[in-house]
């Protein structure tokens, strides 16, 4: 028997759990969301909560899954907004080589589903990445805008690490501690989940390497720009430091200043500075600081 309940009412789950005879602690976690990922097992059942995450309408959506596993039933109920377990529906009526659309088979159903929604989101997060990556190598005009768009893609792939993680462990758990479950025929099939999780969350760890390395990068450029601005700053700075400081000293009441008698002093004055500010600033050209 598979069910699928979307955000059910606490009066719908204590009336599955009276039909099928489910534990009072888990059904108490089946109807409150934010529970970390966990497998617990119980007299008749199993218990499964685990975090999803699938690319909805354009967008990251986050959600819940609980699944209450027994001999003859698998009882999955999602919160969250997306497109639902239809496919895990199909494939139990279509089951082929020689495997029995029974609850194990269902139970790797629903977790290689929830594994293969991670794909779309890394392949969206890998595109978002590109682009900011494309503008930064660019050399576009970029300042505290792409830094904070880099900065939310960091965050949102720690969330989604921290959704994809936990599920290698339970994949294992079932593995080595169920083997009701994870029965000799479906073995290889929980191991093949088990390693789609593995390299999503290897996937995950590159892209939020790049991440940061991409906001080192960012930060380094604008130190670069800013210390190149202080160094024109600096260099006309001295420019016209050479010609303050010779006319500041005509500007004081001197008693004698003999040159004040020779007519051609102002022009020789005026040359010789001009003079020392082209070699100056042939100088600093050359140099890069302006």
């Amino acid at each position: 028997m598979w069910v699928e309940l979307k955000s059910p009412d606490s009066q719908t789950i204590t009336h599955l759990g009276d039909e099928l005879g489910l534990h009072a602690l888990a059904l108490e976690d089946a109807i409150s969301t934010h529970q970390r990922t966990k497998l617990e097992e119980y007299d008749k059942h199993v218990f499964i909560a685990t975090r999803t995450v699938q690319l909805w309408e354009s967008r990251m959506e986050l959600g819940e899954t609980h699944l209450f596993v027994g001999s003859n039933y698998v009882v999955a109920i999602r919160h969250d907004s997306g497109s639902g377990y239809q496919r895990v529906s199909e494939r139990l009526q279509a089951a082929r080589n020689g495997i029995k659309p029974g609850a194990p088979y269902a139970l790797y159903l629903v977790l290689d589903l929830i594994v293969d929604q991670f794909r779309p989101v890394i392949e969206s997060m890998q595109d978002r990445f590109q682009s900011l990556e494309s503008q930064l190598m660019s050399g576009a005009k970029s300042g505290r805008d792409t830094l904070e768009r880099l900065y939310a893609m960091k965050r949102d792939l720690t969330t989604l690490r921290d959704v994809a993680e936990p599920m290698q462990d339970i994949t294992q758990d079932l593995i080595r501690l169920h083997p009701g479950l994870s029965t000799k025929e479906l073995k290889a099939y929980y191991r093949d989940v088990q390693d789609h999780a593995v390299r999503v969350s290897a996937a995950i760890d590159r892209l939020r390497i790049s991440t940061s390395d991409a906001m080192q990068f960012h930060l380094a450029s604008l130190s670069v720009k800013q210390n190149e601005s202080v160094q024109k700053l600096a260099g006309w700075g001295a420019l016209l430091a050479l010609p303050t400081v010779v006319f500041s000293l005509y500007g004081m009441n001197f008693i004698n200043m003999p040159e004040l008698k020779w007519p051609w002093a102002y022009p020789a004055l005026m040359l010789a500075t001009g003079a020392a500010v082209i070699v100056l600033y042939r100088r600093l050209k050359r140099r890069g600081w302006i």
